[in-house]
């Protein structure tokens, strides 16, 4: 607690300050809930779909890009699976491929190709890559030795490993990752537009940008609305495939004991 008190003292993070600033929040909340304003800002809600298509995607491209970039370099960044000479300098790429959060990498793009939605798609590409391989190759190296050390004592190569045993062990961990960095570059598409890369957020922060609260309001409540969609799709197709295979491991372990 006494480091916390510290580090708030260090970043001005008075809880005074917050209190005194809540009622600034009536500004825009009477702003936005003024019938008139609505019914006006009601007509931006097609603008606001095919925006919210367009982000869905970048991250929809921008994933699946990412992760079948990404699963090889976790084969390789595994330390069960190669030697220090291997894992190290790729742990070492995937270390400054991680460093830069993805609206960087989007300005960075935004630089190299012009502005639009194909800057936001390679910025989400990169920022997958550096993430989801770390998450791989961290259950890469969780999977139990015994069956591995069983496959490799009758000679198969290194291929055939990783394709009988790696991949079918940490599969239903590599959905639950895939299906976590979409729902991830969602969200995280909806702001690259600060930067001019393309999707919903641009609107948003033009629209805030001249204190247009009530149309920013619309497409914020199209990006909810999109999140909780994905959020229950995304636990509809994990309990059929992820909770169901690890239960049915369970089950096998039971009757081996």
């Amino acid at each position: 607690m006494a480091l916390v008190i510290i580090a708030s003292y260090n970043v001005d993070a008075n809880p005074v300050d917050f209190a005194e600033g809540i009622p600034n929040l009536s500004v825009i909340v009477s702003e936005i809930f003024v019938a008139e304003s609505i019914i006006e800002d009601l007509k931006y809600v097609p603008t606001a779909l095919w925006a919210m298509f367009e982000t869905l995607q970048m991250a929809f491209i921008g994933t699946v890009i990412g992760v079948v970039i990404g699963l090889p370099l976790s084969m390789l960044a595994a330390r069960n699976l190669n030697s220090k000479f291997v894992y190290a300098p790729t742990r070492a790429l995937l270390a400054i491929i991680r460093t830069f959060p993805s609206i960087l990498w989007a300005l960075l793009f935004v630089i190299m190709v012009g502005l639009g939605p194909y800057a936001g798609v390679l910025a989400i590409v990169m920022y997958t890559i550096g993430f989801v391989t770390k998450l791989q190759y961290e259950s890469i190296e969780t999977i139990d030795s015994e069956p591995m050390d069983a496959v490799s004592s009758i000679g198969v190569s290194k291929f055939q490993l990783i394709r009988y045993v790696v991949l079918p062990e940490s599969a239903s961990h590599l959905l639950g990752q895939i299906l976590y960095m979409f729902d991830y570059n969602v969200r995280q598409t909806s702001i690259l537009g600060i930067v001019g890369a393309g999707g919903i957020g641009f609107f948003i922060i033009n629209y805030i940008k001249f204190f247009e609260y009530g149309k920013a309001a619309i497409f914020m409540l199209i990006v909810l609305i999109t999140v909780l969609v994905i959020d229950w799709i995304s636990v509809k197709i994990r309990d059929k495939y992820i909770v169901k295979s690890q239960h049915g491991m369970e089950i096998k372990s039971k009757k081996s004991k």
